[in-house]
């Protein structure tokens, strides 16, 4: 979904309220108290009711909204830039497209979504074809250096669907083939530019 279409489906507190709970609905309930997952829905004060034991779940109960009081709007608003925009969005710039009056809530809700992200990639397992690169960042202005879009091999530019990135400070075969181990499927066909560390010893 491109940003103008999220604020024009989810552009008021209700509409996002009501999203979250759709999601929280496909994804399951599992009651703190008894551990039982079939719930009652009660609209009047908008919390799950435990089938079993009568324990009442909130709706930002076990989610990272848990203990928040922001609205609803900033955590969907904050995880739409995030997850639409090919450069990231600072603590700041989302506290100024917000209107809100205090960084420091603003920042801790960015670092909750930032923490959630990094723990789902370090749980997915990359499938079926894969290529296998690697990157090089910089922090130095690069706005008077030549465009290098048609550039080769080691910095070239790359269009992908999914990417996981690991930082790594050593390019060895031993360090590379460990990340494979752990992030690649082994029924996985990988691709390489035949870069000397990919090549697997067998």
């Amino acid at each position: 979904m491109k940003l103008s279409e999220f604020f024009q489906q989810y552009g008021d507190e209700a509409a996002c309220r009501l999203k979250f709970k759709l999601i929280r609905d496909q994804q399951g309930i599992t009651c703190k108290k008894c551990g039982c997952t079939d719930h009652y829905w009660q609209q009047s004060i908008w919390q799950y009711e435990c089938k079993q034991c009568k324990f009442r779940t909130t709706l930002r109960s076990g989610t990272l909204l848990e203990g928040s009081k922001l609205p609803y709007r900033y955590w969907l608003t904050a995880m739409a830039f995030l997850t639409n925009t090919k450069k990231s969005i600072s603590a700041l710039e989302l506290q100024r497209e917000l209107g809100h009056k205090r960084y420091e809530p603003i920042w801790a809700m960015l670092h909750k979504i930032r923490l959630a992200m990094r723990h789902r990639d370090t749980t997915c397992e990359l499938k079926e074809y894969i290529e296998l690169d690697e990157g090089f960042f910089e922090t130095a202005d690069r706005r008077d250096k030549k465009d290098d879009e048609n550039q080769q091999g080691r910095g070239s530019n790359r269009q992908v669907k999914h990417i996981k990135m690991t930082v790594m400070d050593h390019l060895t075969s031993k360090d590379i083939h460990y990340q494979v181990e752990k992030t690649i499927d082994r029924q996985a066909t990988v691709i390489t530019d035949g870069y000397r560390p990919y090549v697997c010893k067998a």
